[in-house]
């Protein structure tokens, strides 16, 4: 059972857009953040995470100045420092800025884990890190910032697994955020077991601690971050998760509860809550092989008339990713956050 399409792929070189000339300077912090609902996790996943602010240029000019925020979710394999530079941070963010964009703080929380990624679930295994983005992080923020510390000033955007995230998160966490962009979001339906080869099998079962995964092909290190977030299991050390297949045996129940961890098999429970935001994106490549699920999403939110914009765009999983956040999501949020009560 693969996590994700083969489109999805880790850390990679993209090009950048130009500099924007006379583009004013945004200022980057490298922070760390106490998340309380991480701690005692039995993955040992650290609870002090590290987490970039990107302030914009007049932050430190305009001392009474506030600012909406956008919490920006990176994807699988990558942790913030790896998605800023994939997505060309300071020069995509400092370009929307000079080409019109509305003056906003960015906030890229790192959710890496011992397998490669969090899924931004909850789970005993890896932390709660839902919670973390949801709350532990925006309290942070919200009190050592000059925010607007409102739902309508708040927005929630992530690529891949960050979009996997930002759905996940945002339908059941609207009281939280305003808006919601999701860039190529991953893992968004139920899967059915397919076919994993034997050698497969054997790998995933001789991993005997964390730290082994690191050895482990792409896809099968997923297997076990998916696991690790959505199967845990406290009384099967020293991983604590169970997989989906077992012994060459297909595992039911832990398929069973995969799927209940798919935004498209729970965003019939949630319209309720996805009707409070103001404005709803969703993007994709046309050679990204995540684009089906995506337009399902799409479909789904129109079924109930749930406003949204859907774009399948010219490009592959990551190769336009550094402009879409320059010239679509940044854009996005500057239309559609709260910007009431900046002053």
């Amino acid at each position: 059972m693969a996590l994700c399409p083969a489109s999805v792929s880790a850390q990679v070189a993209t090009d950048a857009p130009k500099a924007v000339a006379g583009a004013k300077v945004v200022t980057i912090e490298r922070i760390r953040v106490h998340a309380p609902t991480i701690e005692g996790n039995l993955e040992g996943e650290v609870a002090d995470r590290d987490v970039l602010v990107v302030l914009p240029p007049s932050y430190g000019r305009e001392p009474r100045r506030r600012y909406p925020v956008v919490y920006a979710l990176h994807g699988y394999s990558i942790g913030a420092e790896q998605w800023a530079k994939e997505i060309h941070i300071p020069t995509t963010v400092q370009n929307a800025f000079a080409k019109g964009a509305r003056e906003m703080i960015l906030v890229l929380p790192d959710s890496k884990t011992v397998h490669n990624g969090s899924m931004y679930s909850s789970s005993v295994t890896t932390g709660d890190f839902e919670t973390f983005i949801a709350r532990d992080l925006i309290h942070y923020i919200d009190g050592h910032y000059r925010t607007i510390a409102r739902r309508e000033s708040r927005g929630l955007a992530g690529h891949s697994m960050g979009g996997y995230g930002t759905s996940r998160i945002g339908m059941k966490h609207a009281d939280m955020f305003g808006a919601l962009y999701m860039m190529s979001p991953c893992c968004l339906s139920a899967r059915g077991p397919g076919q994993m080869d034997g050698s497969a099998v054997t790998a995933l079962e001789a991993v005997k601690t964390p730290a082994d995964s690191a050895a482990l092909p792409f896809f099968l290190r997923a297997q076990l971050a998916a696991a690790a977030a959505w199967s845990p299991n406290p009384q099967n050390p020293p991983l604590f998760l169970d997989l989906p297949v077992k012994g060459g045996a297909v595992q039911p129940q832990v398929l069973a509860r995969w799927a209940a961890n798919a935004p498209l098999a729970f965003v019939d429970q949630y319209i309720g809550n996805l009707r409070r935001y103001k404005a709803i994106a969703i993007d994709v490549g046309d050679r990204d092989g995540l684009k089906d699920d995506a337009r399902t999403l799409h479909e789904a939110l129109d079924r109930y008339g749930i406003a949204n914009s859907f774009e399948i765009y010219d490009g592959d999983h990551t190769s336009r990713v550094a402009w879409r956040f320059q010239d679509e999501l940044m854009p996005f949020f500057s239309s559609h956050l709260d910007f009431g009560s900046a002053r």
